[in-house]
């Protein structure tokens, strides 16, 4: 999947933060919200202007941001 073409990240459109093209919906609230474990049809239904993709998109970006930075853990 090519996130880019779901996910934008505008200096003029909430902070330059990463959020989904054409809305004000931020992938850092999709990525919590599937986390906690709420089903994508009920986040879905939250923000009626995702789509499947736009969720798997999200998915897709936060996967390419994790192979590039390494966070130390604790051992």
């Amino acid at each position: 999947m090519d996130w880019r073409r779901h996910i934008t990240v505008d200096p003029n459109i909430c902070h330059g933060q990463a959020c989904i093209v054409a809305t004000r919906i931020l992938v850092s609230v999709v990525l919590d919200n599937l986390a906690a474990g709420i089903p994508e049809s009920e986040i879905i239904k939250s923000y009626p202007r995702l789509t499947p993709e736009s969720i798997q998109a999200c998915l897709a970006y936060a996967a390419d941001l994790a192979r590039e930075e390494v966070v130390g853990l604790p051992a």
